[in-house]
Parts: C-alpha cells; structure tokens; sequence
C-alpha cells in the first residue's frame, strides 16, 4: 500500500514511516498542511496519516477540503489533544478512524487495515493460489503446507501478485506500489525482488506460478 504521513513533529513522523516500512508499505512523508493537500490531491494513496495540529492548513481544513471535492482516500486523524469536540468534528468532516497520540505501531497499523478494508470492501484475509496461502492477519505464508519465510518486502510483492492474479503487472506498477518511486530502468530492482520471491515460493515447488511477460513485467497464475 501506499501511504501519506502529514505530521510535523519530526520524532514522531520517523517512528511512523519507518514502522509503516516494515510492513513493506510505501511511504510518504511531509509536515506541512498546505503541501499535504497537494500531494493527498495529485497522488493516488491507499490510506492518509492526519495529523490535526499542522503549520500552513490545519488537520480538520485538510480533511474538509478533500471531502468538499470527494476524494474518498481513507484518513486516520492524529492528536496529543484529547478534545472530544474535535474528534467528533473530525470523523463528522469525514475521518475514518481517530488515534490519540501516543499511540502503538501495531494499533496504528491495524486500524489501517481496518479503515482500507471497509473502504475497499475488502473482507478477506486470506489470498490463495493453488497450494499458495497467504494470511493478511497473522502475515504468514504457506505453500503445499509448508511455512516460508518472506521480508516484509518479499511479502508485500507477493501480497500485490496475489491481489492481481492473471494480471500482468509492469515494472512500473510494481516499483510505484512497493517503493513509491518513479520506476527507473537502468536499475534492475525489481526483477531482483521478483528473483528473490520467486526462489522461496516456486523453486522447490510444481507449478511454477510467476510467470515472466518478456519486456512487460510478471504475472502470477497457475495456469
């Protein structure tokens, strides 16, 4: 997925990026209201990070402005304030979710989860091809049974591959899904990645599911 983090406090925004990261998330980050309603408006993200108390355009201004032109990106808002008015303005602005700070990673992450399945109304936690599992809740993989181990990277690209079966996915597609960047073809990243999964998940087992679409991309099927 990818991710907007809109938070000034420096600390803060780091301990989030980098916790996002290791869920194999693509991140962005900025600290300033006015620049992150630009980028919440030129850019399609899974989910927006909001925090309330922002220099430039505020959190709750934010918010109001891309609801006023419906853009419908899920937003978890952000505040050390306890303010029970502005929690109650916030998710009646249209927030998806509010988290008090401080706050844990791993409630952080969760409600992510949460607000881009009923956004998506994606109920799924299981994505399977042929003998192939993948378990979005525990975050573990199996295949023909038995357990493998993947980074959060090499379980992000698979978790993509699976969303999409049949579908060939570019170089492109895959570098701006997983790493949030502009594809640049005098590297060879993502047919790295690709190698590395491909290894654990199809080297010791029939059928060979990732398929390479020569001068495209890759394709997972078990046709």
């Amino acid at each position: 997925m990818r991710i907007l983090v809109i938070e000034d406090e420096i600390k803060v925004a780091a301990l989030i990026t980098a916790g996002l990261v290791e869920q194999g998330w693509a991140v962005e980050f900025c600290g300033n209201g006015d620049e992150g309603l630009r980028l919440a408006t030129a850019n399609n993200f899974d989910a927006v990070v909001l925090d309330i108390m922002l220099p430039g355009r505020d959190g709750l201004s934010l918010l109001r402005k891309l609801r006023g032109e419906h853009n419908p990106v899920p937003v978890i808002l952000l505040s050390a304030r306890g303010d029970v008015n502005e929690r109650v303005e916030g998710l009646e602005l249209g927030a998806d979710d509010y988290l008090p700070k401080p706050f844990s990673m791993i409630e952080l992450v969760a409600r992510i989860r949460a607000i881009v399945r009923r956004r998506t109304g994606e109920s799924l936690t299981v994505l399977t091809l042929a003998d192939l599992s993948l378990n979005l809740h525990h975050r573990t993989v199996t295949r023909a049974d038995q357990q493998i181990e993947l980074t959060a990277r090499e379980f992000a690209l698979l978790e993509t591959f699976l969303s999409n079966p049949g579908r060939v996915l570019s170089r492109t597609f895959l570098s701006q899904k997983l790493w949030g960047y502009q594809f640049d073809a005098e590297t060879n990243v993502i047919d790295v990645a690709v190698q590395r999964l491909r290894k654990k998940i199809d080297e010791s087992f029939l059928p060979k599911l990732i398929q390479t679409v020569r001068g495209v991309g890759y394709s997972i099927t078990a046709e």
